[in-house]
């Protein structure tokens, strides 16, 4: 009776994971794909922008299958390139949401809450603070020269980890460049890393086929996905000090005029965050509003 009774017990246990499911969040930029390596690749100007909307939609679509085969029951991916709005949504599985556009208040990980078990990141690329890594910047390479928090240089992947630690999400995989992975790696932990290519500059570097990318990215979420349990939510201790600088120094000289921001140098201005949802939200202001912004 006794082994009956444990049998029982265990059947109940596994049958409740499994109604409680695993739910995954896809976070996919561009830069960090297979055969990206200019402008060309990323915006609706570039003379191969179309071909690289699909191999995007491909690459994310080979994490997609590989984190349902592991076991993740839901997914929402977070179209986070450009405008928003790369992805070929009619060939994802008709159970996906996809957040679209802009702007959020949570970024590239608008979305994300408690309910999630785990983030995955599809197409990454570097800091603007590291040497290198193909076209390495941090939210944008027009304006930012360099994001820390709490002292630690940020790039987008590490920043966009602290908003998921924010909710005890751990991420658990990052696709990109050599440099990328590396980069997230160092300050996250070691998670899952899915190298598709490796940089010899800002618009140079070896790569792998998009077949052969959306392979590795696949072996890499489904490795990821199988040992969850291994990884830990990235949370800075607080109190969470933001220190953005902006290369032009009138921003900077305007934003000082708020009451929670302090300029410390001529481009370099500091915000002293409640936590990672108010810091996102700052972040997106600063670097999204414009007096020209228009419906």
């Amino acid at each position: 009776m006794r082994t009956l009774f444990l049998a029982l017990c265990l059947l109940f246990v596994s049958s409740s994971a499994a109604q409680d499911g695993l739910k995954i969040y896809i976070s996919a930029d561009m830069e960090g794909l297979a055969g990206v390596v200019t402008g060309e690749q990323l915006g609706p100007t570039g003379f191969e922008y179309s071909r690289f909307r699909q191999f995007m939609t491909d690459e994310v679509n080979a994490a997609i299958w590989a984190a349902k085969e592991a076991g993740a029951t839901e997914i929402l991916v977070s179209d986070s390139h450009g405008n928003g709005q790369n992805l070929l949504i009619e060939q994802l599985p008709e159970d996906i949401l996809v957040v679209r556009a802009w702007p959020r208040e949570l970024g590239m990980m608008h979305g994300i809450d408690t309910s999630f078990d785990g983030a995955v990141y599809i197409g990454y690329h570097a800091s603007t603070s590291n040497m290198e890594g193909v076209r390495a910047h941090t939210m944008s390479s027009a304006n930012v020269t360099d994001l820390q928090l709490n002292g630690v240089p940020m790039t987008e992947g590490s920043w966009n980890a602290a908003i998921a630690g924010h909710f005890g999400v751990p991420v658990i995989m990052i696709s990109g460049d050599d440099a990328a992975v590396k980069e997230v790696q160092s300050v996250v932990g070691p998670i899952e890393g899915a190298v598709v290519k490796w940089n010899h500059g800002f618009h140079s570097a070896t790569t792998m086929t998009p077949a052969a990318g959306a392979k590795v990215v696949a072996d890499k979420v489904r490795a990821a996905v199988e040992r969850i349990d291994d990884f830990e939510a990235y949370v800075p201790e607080g109190p969470l000090v933001i220190r953005l600088s902006l290369k032009h120094y009138q921003p900077v000289e305007q934003l000082a005029y708020l009451r929670d921001v302090t300029r410390v140098g001529s481009h370099t201005i500091e915000y002293r965050a409640t936590d990672m949802v108010d810091a996102s939200k700052f972040l997106r202001f600063v670097l999204g509003y414009s007096v020209s912004t228009a419906p």
